[in-house]
Order: C-alpha cells, then sequence, then structure tokens
C-alpha cells in the first residue's frame, strides 16, 4: 500500500480517533480508507445520476 500524508485541524483529528477509540475502525488508516472510499463511490453514484438524467432529459425533450 502507497503512503499519503495528510494534514488535518486537531478538531478533525480528534474525531478521527474518537471513531477508533470507540471501535468504529481498527486504526485511523483504516477510517481514513473508508472515508475516502465512500466519498468516491458517493461521486460514482453522483455522474450516474447526471447522466440518467441528461437521458431521461433528451428523452422527453430531444434536448
Amino acid at each position: 500500500m502507497e503512503s499519503v500524508p495528510t494534514k488535518m485541524t486537531k478538531r478533525l483529528l480528534e474525531e478521527l480517533d474518537r471513531l477508533v477509540e470507540e471501535g468504529w475502525y481498527a486504526s485511523r488508516s483504516e477510517a481514513i480508507r473508508d472515508a475516502v472510499r465512500e466519498l468516491a463511490e458517493r461521486r460514482k453514484l453522483d455522474r450516474l445520476e447526471d447522466a440518467i438524467k441528461k437521458d431521461i432529459e433528451w428523452g422527453l425533450h430531444g434536448r
């Protein structure tokens, strides 16, 4: 796996540590990887939704 150094605010780091302490994730790295995966999937779905809307618009109005 590659390493990606990051900087974040103290508040965000505290939230990250809280997720780990509460057992949601085994480590900071795992939590960050999951957040990036979730964001990437959400963006992928957004692009798909936009394409579907354009297809519907074209089908309804020929544009």
